[in-house]
């Protein structure tokens, strides 16, 4: 039996794979490196229109970079200035020298690059990995955090959707390696389309300029000798945050959040259900909700105006920017 015909390999390969965007500077965006103790961070810049406009600093989800963000940061640069970070071992920055790789971690680096730079209370925004990441920088330090955009946030589920297990399977020790063994033979556009068909409400909406460099950037990744491994400790770090209770549970601090809050969910989201954005409202003190049925995982890329005008929305209900 070919590894393609193994029951959940290609939606694992996919999980284990970089969601990844057109280009990797696009006009009017610049990167710039970021040395703290312990870890790098590599950092994608698009300057506000004019002088003064307050701060904002988006965050990816698992397997994903700053890129992800471009389609949306040009839409809002006349209201903030933006930044978007890439994570410990993700995009262009290093992996951290702890090794530390789970959701306190990464929200660590995310609180240590803000008090470095004096740049807080910013406008945070975060996808999947990146909104759980979001949640608890929210929770923990209210003072940096002017208002909150979560799109498809990785908050726990009881009912996983399937297309969603092989994800949570990385956690178990070896499954990674076996994973890249099966799909050793994989070519990177094999596994960009598969990206794409797991990440994406409609696949053919991506271009094929797009594609090409997808599966370009793809090609570079893979290279990376740490790859699988911020991959699986990543995926390992989301299923341990799952199971956290008390005041560390990510619904409790859910509930902690002071900042405005809007909510991005799509209706063909394959790795967080849209189901749980009627818990999430609920657990959001005040929250505004968006829901897009033909959106995937990763609406800020599929459908960024539509996310742009959320956020312009909250921005006029809690008071402008």
């Amino acid at each position: 039996m070919s590894s393609t015909e193994l029951p959940g390999v290609q939606a694992a390969a996919a999980a284990l794979a970089p969601t990844v965007s057109a280009v990797r500077v696009a006009d009017g965006e610049r990167l710039r490196t970021v040395s703290l103790p312990g870890i790098g961070l590599t950092v994608r810049c698009r300057p506000g229109d004019r002088a003064g406009l307050p701060p904002a600093l988006y965050v990816h989800g698992l397997g994903g970079s700053s890129q992800n963000w471009s389609a949306l940061m040009p839409l809002l640069s006349d209201v903030v200035d933006g930044e978007a970070v890439d994570l410990p071992g993700f995009g262009d920055s290093p992996p951290p020298d702890d090794g530390d790789y789970s959701v306190t971690g990464h929200a660590r680096a995310v609180i240590r690059l803000l008090d470095a730079e004096e740049r807080g209370p910013v406008h945070l925004f975060g996808n999947s990995l990146g909104g759980a990441v979001a949640t608890r920088v929210a929770a923990v330090r209210p003072d940096l955090v002017r208002t909150l955009t979560l799109v498809s946030p990785a908050l726990p589920e009881w009912r996983v959707q399937r297309p969603a297990i092989p994800t949570g399977l990385l956690a178990v020790p070896g499954v990674a390696t076996l994973f890249a063994r099966l799909t050793k033979g994989w070519t990177a556009e094999q596994r960009t389309r598969g990206v794409m068909a797991l990440c994406y409400g409609d696949p053919a909406r991506v271009s094929e300029e797009a594609f090409r460099h997808a599966v370009a950037e793809m090609e570079r990744r893979l290279e990376l000798p740490y790859f699988w491994d911020a991959m699986t400790r990543s995926a390992r770090g989301i299923v341990d945050a799952y199971t956290l209770g008390g005041q560390q549970g990510l619904w409790r601090q859910a509930e902690r959040v002071l900042a405005p809050t809007q909510l991005v969910y799509g209706g063909r989201d394959q790795l967080v259900s849209y189901r749980m954005a009627r818990r999430a409202s609920a657990a959001f003190r005040g929250a505004r909700l968006l829901t897009l049925p033909d959106a995937g995982h990763v609406a800020m890329m599929e459908y960024p105006e539509a996310v742009a005008q959320a956020f312009r929305e909250l921005l006029d209900e809690s008071g402008g920017s």
